[in-house]
């Protein structure tokens, strides 16, 4: 029986790939981002920064604020039909509806 190959990025190298004009240093205004219960965002993979990621298949998902665990919040998403609950950083979230 042949071992499963491969981790977590497997397969998502374009997906969580930074756009070379905005690659460098973090800013930190991106890790104090603070957002309210019920808000909406939009998970945005930081590929620099690799804690409290979320799985690959849910980027550029909208979903809105449950609570905060720590440093990270809980945000419900709907993969399908079924509602989900991810732990996600504050680097890997934007405000739903801004562009920057």
């Amino acid at each position: 029986m042949a071992k499963r190959q491969g981790g977590f990025r497997r397969k998502s190298r374009h997906k969580l790939k930074k756009h070379y004009k905005k690659k460098g240093k973090l800013s930190i205004t991106k890790f104090l981002q603070e957002f309210k219960q019920g808000e909406k965002v939009v998970l945005n993979a930081e590929p620099s920064y690799q804690k409290a990621m979320y799985f690959p298949r849910f980027h550029g998902k909208i979903g809105t604020i449950h609570s905060k665990r720590g440093k990270c919040y809980e945000v419900i998403i709907r993969d399908n039909k079924k509602k989900k609950i991810v732990i996600v950083h504050p680097v890997h979230l934007k405000k739903a509806g801004v562009k920057k």
